[in-house]
């Protein structure tokens, strides 16, 4: 799809500077861009490509001395995503029912829906309008899928889970398998396995990410919040509360029984302990292991974690330790002489 500048502007809320009739029809990183496409910079690491880019307008978060045509607006990655949406309509297949496809008894299917090849629905589950649900997916009994979900293939979701509206879940993910719950008995030298008969509740415009797992509650709920994304190979344990429009990140591992609050990024490789409370607009940086609960708001880092300039300048003084060290041994070997 093609649009111009001016077009563009008016849909992303932005202020042109430049020539506002160029026309768009694609979009690329600043540095490979070419005649015709889009792009953004948000980085100032990447200022330096405004000299060299090809592309025909840059959405930028201020103008810059440039003859290039600039989008100038507050949030320009915002605006970046809005633009690629326009320009690339995702596709999905058209309505059908495969008749390869199993659906099960009392199971009611909303309109406009497709359900590919060797789908199984089980029963009395419900399928809201505009459901794509691809290839080899599997829908356990009395699950429900809400409006405009769409269900990559060969995702397995457990009976009773319940799925907002305008959910996206990406091939190899589980949805509702047991958590890790086991009685161990010191008399019979044993380990029970205790019975996992919750569920779990996705609200709308979540996104989980391919091969991600989600166990079912013990007794209770799992739930994920309206808006959170979940990336690839996150594991979240039983009877877990995330809120709201929270960042989770790849190989991020959290425990039973914990809770995450609203607008809440666990970045990559976070360890959560199991019963303790991530408190609202917390951020955890890469690989930090969360021993503790966290109430105030802010950054935090390391394990065990603490408050991020603490932790870094814990990081700056175990490098020179070595260095330390050595003034020390000096000084000592001093004072016996």
């Amino acid at each position: 799809m093609a649009i111009t500048v001016k077009e563009l502007a008016k849909l992303i809320g932005a202020k042109i500077r430049g020539n506002p009739d160029l026309e768009i029809v694609g979009v690329d990183e600043i540095q490979f861009a070419k005649e015709g496409d889009l792009s953004f910079l948000s980085n100032p690491r990447y200022e330096k490509f405004l000299k060299t880019t090809r592309a025909s307008a840059v959405i930028v978060g201020k103008e810059y001395d440039t003859s290039l045509t600039q989008l100038v607006c507050e949030e320009p990655y915002v605006a970046f995503a809005k633009s690629v949406a326009f320009l690339f309509e995702e596709k999905f297949p058209d309505d059908y029912l495969s008749p390869e496809a199993t659906v099960g008894e009392g199971t009611s299917i909303g309109e406009k829906v497709y359900i590919g090849d060797n789908v199984v629905v089980g029963k009395c589950c419900k399928i809201g309008s505009g459901v794509k649900l691809f290839p080899g997916t599997f829908i356990g009994d009395e699950a429900e899928i809400g409006d405009n979900t769409v269900i990559f293939a060969n995702v397995s979701i457990y009976e009773r889970t319940k799925i907002g509206k305008r959910v996206r879940i990406h091939s190899g993910a589980v949805i509702g398998s047991d958590g890790f719950g086991y009685a161990f008995s010191k008399s019979e030298m044993k380990i029970y396995k205790v019975p996992q008969i919750g569920r779990v509740v996705i609200g709308d415009d979540v996104e989980i990410g391919a091969n991600a797992t989600i166990d079912r509650g013990t007794i209770g709920e799992t739930v994920i919040g309206a808006g959170t994304k979940v990336d690839n190979l996150v594991q979240i344990g039983h009877n877990v509360k995330i809120g709201e429009n929270c960042f989770i990140v790849s190989q991020v591992g959290i425990s039973g029984s914990t809770k995450i609050g609203d607008n809440v990024t666990l970045a990559g490789q976070v360890g959560v302990a199991g019963h303790i409370e991530v408190g609202s607009n917390i951020t955890v940086g890469a690989k930090a292991g969360v021993t503790k609960s966290l109430k105030t708001p802010g950054v935090y880092a390391g394990f065990p974690v603490k408050e991020y300039k603490v932790w870094r300048r814990t990081e700056v003084l175990i490098s020179r330790l070595p260095e330390i060290y050595e003034k020390i041994k000096k000084l000592l070997s001093g004072s016996k002489n």
